[in-house]
């Protein structure tokens, strides 16, 4: 009978060590969702960055003439109703929250 007490400690013993690993992982996959979480938002306000940079130079781009003429105005036109639409859609957007 005390062999199988011994048995059964240690079978417990390695159990508590399991369910303290299990937690352990727990946590750090909490952790990591949080950072990738943190990357992506990060991630998508520099894309955010890149494009209004982008837009500022081909704005700077038109108005200095280093476009070429009637495709300048065409292609500012195209531009400003493409930035019309996609206003557009956020609004859209917006108010259906």
């Amino acid at each position: 009978m005390n062999l199988l007490n011994e048995h059964i400690d240690r079978v417990n013993e390695k159990l508590q060590l399991l369910v303290k690993q299990y937690q352990a992982l727990q946590k750090e996959n909490e952790r990591l969702k949080q950072e990738l979480e943190q990357r992506g938002l990060r991630e998508q306000e520099m894309t955010e960055k890149i494009t209004r940079l982008q837009q500022q130079m081909e704005i700077a781009r038109v108005y200095s003439g280093q476009t070429e003429g009637d495709n300048t105005h065409k292609e500012l036109e195209k531009r400003i109703n493409a930035y019309i639409k996609e206003i557009d859609q956020c609004i859209a957007l917006l108010s259906g929250q």
